[in-house]
This record gives structure tokens, sequence and C-alpha cells, in this order.
């Protein structure tokens, strides 16, 4: 069993920032691809930024040099640095992994989401 938890979410004023982590724990082979993804309120869940190999990162466009993504294979934990927040980075942000658990399985696991809030 695998499971991640994030931490860090909470209420900020824009221009503000912000330092989501989320640990993996569990039966863990290797991981292969660490993420963020957000979704607002009556919007579809986005890709924020993810991580592949801890050195291959991946940004949407709307956060492009003001957020950060980075990982520490040692301890399975992904971060992300987000700066110069605005009010439309609301949204509740889920991580999410690519797990190996054995060498043969291989699965998608999400966090439970962490609330993001930039006021005006």
């Amino acid at each position: 069993q695998v499971h991640l938890v994030e931490s860090g979410g909470g209420l900020v004023q824009a221009g503000g920032s912000l330092r989501l982590a989320c640990a993996a724990s569990g039966s863990i082979f290797m991981i292969n691809r660490m993420g963020w993804y957000r979704q607002a309120p009556g919007k579809q869940r986005e890709l924020v930024a993810d991580v592949t190999g801890g050195t291959r990162t991946n940004y949407a466009d709307s956060v492009k040099g003001r957020f950060t993504i980075s990982r520490d294979n040692a301890k399975n934990t992904v971060y992300l640095q987000m700066s110069s927040l605005k009010p439309e980075d609301t949204a509740v942000y889920y991580c999410n992994a690519d797990i190996r658990t054995t060498l043969r399985n291989r699965g998608d696991y999400w966090g439970q989401g962490t609330q993001v809030t930039v006021s005006p």
C-alpha cells in the first residue's frame, strides 16, 4: 500500500508565497514521476507541474516563472514552491505520483488534497 500525504496549504494574500510538500510512504520500489495538480471550483483538474527522475520538470504555462517543483528522492518527497501567488491560483492542490511497488507493479497514486486560497 502506498500513501501520499500533502502539507503546506493555507490562506495567503496575493503576491505572497507558499510551499507545498508531499511525502510518499509505504511499499515503494521506485518512484518514476511526481507532480502537482489543482482543481478550482467548477473547473477540471489540471496539471500544475511535474518532475521525472528528479531533474526533468514540466510546468503549466500559467505558473511558469512563479512556481518551482523539486524532489528529494531520499525522502520520497516532492515540493512545490509557489511565489507571486494570484487569486486565480486558488484551488485544491493534489499530489500525484507514478510509483512502482515492485519491478512489475506500477500504479498512479493521489494525495487527499490541500487547499490553497489566495486573497486579493
